[in-house]
C-alpha cells in the first residue's frame, strides 16, 4: 500500500478539479432532477461531499447528503437514518435514487441497496472495499478500534452486532454497483476495492481526493443517467 502521506495530493486534486471543464458542466448530460444521495466515508461527514453536492446540484440533480456528522457508529446504527434519508427522497422525487458513497459510505450504500433495492437504481462507490472492509492502512485499522471500544461502551454490544451487516455485504448486489478505485490509495487496498460481481473503474489519484477528483465527476456524468450493467 503507498505511503500515506501521499494523501496529501487531495489540495493538488482539487485545484484540478475547478480548473476542469467537467466542473463547469461542459459536455455533462443534464441530471434531469434525477436524486442522488451522497454518503461520506469514516471519520467524515457530510460536509465532506459538499463539492460533488453542489457540482450534482448545478448539473441539475437532486442531491441529498446522507445527514451524517460524524461516520463512527456501528453499520447497523448507522443504517437505520440512511433508510429513512433514502426513503424519504424516493416519496420526494418518484424516482429510485442513485447512491455515491465515499470509503466507508460506499460499504453502508452496497448494504443499503441490498436491503432496499426498491428504492435504490444503483450504487457507485469510491475507494470502498467491498471485498474486504478490513484491508485498510494500519492506522485507519487503529481508528477502526477506537471506533468499535467507542460503540462498545455505547451501545453495549460486540463486534459480532456487524455479523448481519457482513453478510449483506459479501452477497451478490441486487442493483447495479460500480466501484471506483486508485492504484495509488494510501488508506484502503485497492485491491480490497474489486469484486468479480462488481464492475470497477480505475483512476488515479489519492483516497480522500476521490471526492474531487476530475476524473471521477467524468464517471459519475457518465454513469448517474444510465446505470452501467452487465451485457
Amino acid at each position: 500500500m503507498p505511503p500515506m502521506w501521499l494523501e496529501g495530493r487531495v489540495y493538488i486534486e482539487y485545484l484540478r478539479l475547478i480548473r476542469d471543464p467537467v466542473f463547469r458542466g461542459v459536455e455533462v448530460p443534464p441530471g434531469l432532477g434525477k436524486p442522488v444521495m451522497l454518503i461520506p466515508g469514516f471519520l467524515a461527514g457530510d460536509w465532506t461531499l459538499h463539492t460533488p453536492f453542489q457540482w450534482l446540484r448545478r448539473i441539475g440533480y437532486r442531491p441529498r447528503v446522507a445527514g451524517v456528522t460524524f461516520n463512527v457508529m456501528y453499520s447497523e446504527v448507522m443504517l437505520r437514518p440512511l433508510v429513512d434519508t433514502l426513503r424519504e427522497l424516493r416519496r420526494k422525487t418518484g424516482a429510485r435514487v442513485s447512491l455515491v458513497g465515499h470509503s466507508r459510505g460506499g460499504v453502508l450504500a452496497k448494504v443499503l441497496s441490498h436491503r432496499r433495492p426498491d428504492l435504490v437504481e444503483q450504487v457507485i462507490t469510491l475507494g470502498s472495499p467491498l471485498h474486504d472492509p478490513f484491508d485498510i492502512h494500519p492506522l485507519t485499522m487503529a481508528g477502526v478500534t477506537a471506533a468499535h471500544i467507542y460503540n462498545v461502551f455505547r451501545y453495549g454490544h460486540p463486534a459480532s452486532v456487524e455479523q448481519r451487516f457482513l453478510r449483506d455485504l459479501a452477497a451478490v448486489p441486487r442493483v447495479p454497483i460500480t466501484s471506483i478505485y486508485s492504484r495509488s490509495d494510501g488508506v484502503v487496498n485497492w485491491k480490497a476495492c474489486l469484486r468479480p460481481d462488481i464492475n470497477a473503474i480505475e483512476v488515479p489519484g489519492s483516497h480522500i481526493g476521490l471526492a474531487l477528483n476530475p476524473d471521477v465527476y467524468r464517471i459519475l456524468a457518465y454513469l448517474l443517467p444510465a446505470p452501467w450493467r452487465e451485457s
